[in-house]
């Protein structure tokens, strides 16, 4: 079994709404001037290194924004021109919510169990519903789509609906799911959350928490997974209200490693130990205090949200943001981390600056999919990296893609147009066929 990070191709309507409240990097840089192009480019070159370490990579594209559908569901009518002229002179911050380009962040595309662990022997995915935002929200059907346009051999893969919607069973995808294994041991899932919808449990006061109990336990049950191998921890509601919105925010693990913060979970050492139960003397940690990293300087710099990278070797490498070596105390931890007793042996740095001016670093822009070698050949779709698609890629986006960007821009009817054009052209170059709503 071979992991492939499939990463979002950001979209052209990339811009810094803060729309989302608890992720404190999208509040601050609300408003400023944003460069899809240079954001889109940004993440090819992250694909780019990632492929030339000799780690599986995929695409996905980004989502048809503003979604004139969305506006047109609140009662915006007549042409795509007259939909957007409307919402902007009545309700510009609508416009706002469905011109989010957020679907860069795949990690929250879906939640994925590989063959190996599941009772049926296929690959499961979940889309997310990501109920807890609006503007996200409204990306669950175009990701399923998609999921299905990828992975459409059913008699190998499982592509479900996202979860009902309602809050109670909102669902934040991958960002909030680890799988950790051993050689000789299955494998062990955790699932993290924030609130529950039935029963008492201790919240954030401050933002507001996104996973639902309830939603973690519904995609473990559809994903036909062990029981007496599913952990469900709660994250801290510090951390939370500190801006850690999803777990990969102050955690993050592979293989027989995580590296989490002490603010990740509630009863850290109890899930400590559980993880050592099931995985054995191999499992291995590093554990940052608040005294060592801040909160703040963890939520601000993203050392958590960085790309772990599990070689052929067994061991692994750390992609952080340059937020993280620019930070004293992120670098400082993530350099102990590389000199520690465990599987680390480096930690690189890169430029993802863009995406981390809303909130996303490296680990929140790819959806880990661990693929045997059959399901990879079972997929026909254009979606794994080559140098030759690549290439294309680079091209396309300095075709289509604007260098600057402000909020007035998005009441720009030809910003949509150049949207809608610059999608129906990639899916061509994907073989994804029609999956977006202006297609059909």
């Amino acid at each position: 079994m071979r992991e492939f990070n499939f990463d979002g191709l950001v979209g052209p309507t990339h811009n810094y709404g803060g729309l989302a409240p608890g992720n404190v990097a999208s509040t601050i840089n609300e408003g400023q001037v944003s460069n899809p192009r240079e954001a889109a480019l940004q993440g090819l070159a992250k694909m780019r290194f990632v492929h030339g370490l000799g780690i599986g990579q995929g695409v996905l594209p980004p989502h048809p924004r503003p979604s004139l559908r969305a506006l047109r569901t609140l009662g915006f009518s007549g042409s795509d021109e007259h939909v957007l002229a409307r919402a902007s002179r009545e309700a510009f911050h609508l416009v706002r919510l469905a011109s989010s380009a957020a679907a860069m962040w795949t990690a929250n595309a879906a939640t994925v169990a590989p063959a190996a662990d599941t009772q049926d022997h296929k690959l499961h995915v979940t889309p997310a519903n990501l109920q807890a935002m609006f503007h996200r929200a409204i990306e669950a059907d175009t990701t399923t789509k998609v999921l299905r346009a990828i992975f459409a051999d059913t008699s190998r893969f499982v592509v479900h609906d996202a979860l009902p919607g309602g809050g109670q069973f909102a669902d934040e995808g991958a960002a909030n799911h680890t799988r950790l294994s051993v050689s000789g041991r299955p494998a062990v899932h955790v699932f993290a959350w924030g609130r529950r919808a039935w029963g008492d449990f201790v919240g954030p006061k401050k933002y507001p928490a996104r996973q639902t109990l309830e939603a973690s336990q519904a995609v473990a049950r559809l994903h036909q997974l062990d029981p007496e191998r599913t952990l469900f921890v709660q994250q801290t509601a510090e951390g939370i209200d500190a801006g850690a919105f999803h777990t990969d925010v102050l955690a993050v693990g592979t293989g027989c490693f995580m590296m989490l913060h002490e603010r990740a979970f509630n009863d850290l050492r109890g899930v400590i130990v559980r993880l050592r139960e099931l995985l054995g003397d191999r499992f291995c940690y590093e554990l940052a205090t608040e005294d060592e990293l801040p909160s703040k300087d963890a939520v601000a710099a993203y050392p958590f949200n960085s790309q772990l990278i599990e070689k052929d070797d067994g061991t692994i490498e750390i992609l952080a943001p340059k937020d993280s070596e620019e930070t004293p105390r992120a670098k400082d931890f993530l350099e102990r981390v590389v000199a520690g007793r465990n599987p680390v042996t480096a930690v690189r740095y890169l430029d993802v600056r863009q995406s981390m001016h809303n909130g996303g670093g490296p680990a929140c822009l790819r959806l880990r999919v661990p693929l045997e070698p059959e399901e990879t050949t079972a997929i026909s779709a254009r979606v794994f990296y080559s140098e030759s698609l690549a290439a294309e890629l680079d091209a396309w986006v300095h075709k289509h893609y604007r260098d600057r960007l402000t909020p007035n821009d998005l009441s720009d009817p030809l910003l949509a147009r150049e949207s809608m054009t610059a999608l129906d052209e990639l899916t061509r170059i994907l073989r994804l066929g029609s999956v977006y709503d202006f297609q059909t």
